[in-house]
């Protein structure tokens, strides 16, 4: 070994030892860096849940008014808000429609947007880019511009007053996004798995119903989660094209909470509280695909 090799040898750094006597690896967190990264989630865990924690105690308040002395709370706590609206509203209704749109846009929107983002990102037809900005380009108009147009075509068709008009009017909002997410997250997927099919005999549908999809089970479950909350948060069309009481939505059924001079604030947050629950289900069904879905689609194209 020659002179010089040994004294850049001497001259190189050693590396970091832990407390534990262990090398750290180049990029890993010393003692101090953990520290602060569990703070910092901490920190930003409490000030997410803060909000969710004060709904919950202002739903304890048996008086509409309590929450102008949240203090008093404490020592007349009672699960009474929830009595009330379980008994004596129309909750079950509320949440029977809310449900048929819910998982109606979150069926039609996925099934709608995997088949656009499949075919932008795989075929190369006249205007497929063009396609997908003009899907970009419709989020840009507000939703008071487009509820008279919109009311006036479910008008014509017979659709208003019924599900199926807030399952494609949603759809009109969900889609979109949706259709950009599963695009990036299609491209992910080798073209080699599509040419594969191809050679054992599977028409393009096939392909893509028996192969892509169940590589794609990820980037659907955030679009169908998506699609799932557009659609219990819908207040704007929901109002507008629902007529008869019975089919309210649990967003237009809060507004019965609200009357021309003050709001009923214990039922509205107990309302809320029960609202989060089926939303709450949802995302547990479908938290174990989340954070693969909305990783995936962003490393490629």
């Amino acid at each position: 070994m020659s002179t010089t090799t040994l004294e850049k040898q001497a001259d190189a750094p050693a590396p970091a030892v832990t407390p534990a006597g262990r090398e750290r690896r180049p990029g890993e967190r010393g003692p101090l860096g953990t520290v602060l990264l569990h703070a910092g989630l901490m920190v930003a865990s409490l000030i997410a849940l803060a909000p969710v924690a004060w709904l919950v105690y202002l739903s304890l308040g048996p008086d509409k008014n309590d929450y102008l002395h949240p203090g008093g709370i404490a020592g007349k706590m009672s699960f009474a808000n929830y009595s009330f609206v379980l008994q004596h509203t129309e909750f079950f209704s509320w949440f029977k429609s809310t449900m048929i749109v819910a998982l109606g846009t979150t069926v039609v929107g996925v099934m709608l947007a995997a088949t656009t983002g499949y075919a932008v990102s795989r075929m190369r037809f006249p205007g497929h880019k063009q396609l997908m900005w003009v899907l970009l380009l419709t989020q840009a108009f507000p939703i008071a511009v487009l509820i008279v147009p919109m009311y006036q075509i479910f008008s014509d068709l017979g659709l208003i007053d019924s599900y199926w008009a807030l399952i494609l009017v949603n759809c009109t909002t969900a889609v979109p996004y949706s259709a950009w997410l599963l695009k990036g997250y299609f491209d992910t997927i080798p073209i080699e798995i599509d040419e594969a099919g191809r050679v054992d005999g599977l028409t393009p549908f096939g392909t893509f119903f028996r192969l892509i999809l169940p590589l794609a089970r990820p980037g659907l479950a955030v679009a169908a989660f998506y699609n799932f909350i557009t659609a219990v948060a819908e207040v704007a069309f929901a109002t507008t094209f629902m007529l008869d009481d019975s089919k309210y939505t649990f967003s237009v059924g809060l507004q019965t909470f609200v009357s021309e001079h003050d709001a009923e604030w214990n039922y509205m947050a107990a309302t809320a509280v029960l609202i989060a629950i089926p939303v709450s289900l949802f995302f547990y069904l479908v938290q174990k695909n989340l954070v693969t879905g909305l990783t995936s689609g962003g490393t490629k194209g």
